[in-house]
């Protein structure tokens, strides 16, 4: 992302998890405009209300879009070059931070392109849930996207086989030779919301996309 935003000679990146072979993801796309986002991105953006809180917010497209909104937001990641990008694009309210260590109170908080990703595992689903509620403000909201990858294991196994969630998934990415491995979690609905009752928190579903994914908004029940 730095190269790209320095205008320095960038390659595609290359992902890739412990069951899906790999695929390419132009740098651009981390770049891209609210109009080139898909729908339900935009719809959790187009709700966003208040003083917002974008977790993982990479390059910060989501944060530029709703700063240009009017609304007040902080942008948090844990990659310090990231958080770098973000200054040079125009965000000053930004740190390197882990959602966990945030301790400030919000009106909003996204976690958008498959978001629960920062959970990294089912069992610790409770611990950051919880964590993100007593961050919101009285009628604060959590909107957040994932997909249900069950349809990933027709072919292979019966999911009630595996000896972990099948979400949880080992994310394979690679850019100019160097690669990188970290646990990464897509998150069915129907583990959020009962995850999300347990912490004492409201589930609504808002908007499903075409492919297994869609877009979720939490508040405080």
């Amino acid at each position: 992302m730095l190269d790209y935003q320095n205008g320095l000679n960038t390659e595609d990146l290359i992902t890739a998890t412990s069951i899906s072979e790999e695929d390419i993801l132009p740098i651009s796309y981390l770049f891209r405009s609210y109009d080139e986002m898909p729908i339900l991105e935009q719809k959790a953006l187009d709700l966003c209300t208040g003083k917002v809180l974008d977790v993982g917010c990479g390059a910060g497209s989501h944060s530029l879009y709703l700063k240009q909104k009017g609304l007040t937001v902080k942008s948090i990641d844990i990659s310090p070059k990231a958080i770098e990008v973000c200054k040079r694009r125009g965000l000053t309210n930004v740190a390197c931070l882990d959602i966990i260590n945030e301790e400030e109170k919000f009106d909003t908080i996204i976690l958008l392109m498959n978001g629960s990703g920062v959970f990294r595992s089912l069992s610790q689903t409770p611990y950051f849930l919880n964590h993100l509620k007593n961050l919101l403000t009285a009628f604060g909201q959590i909107l957040i996207d994932s997909s249900d990858i069950s349809y990933m294991y027709e072919d292979h196994l019966d999911v009630n086989e595996l000896s972990h969630y099948y979400g949880e998934l080992d994310y394979y990415i690679t850019y100019k030779g160097a690669s990188e491995v970290f646990p990464w979690m897509y998150l069915d609905y129907d583990n959020l919301n009962a995850i999300a009752k347990e912490v004492g928190l409201k589930c609504e579903l808002v908007l499903q996309g075409e492919h297994y994914d869609f877009l979720a908004k939490l508040n405080v029940d």
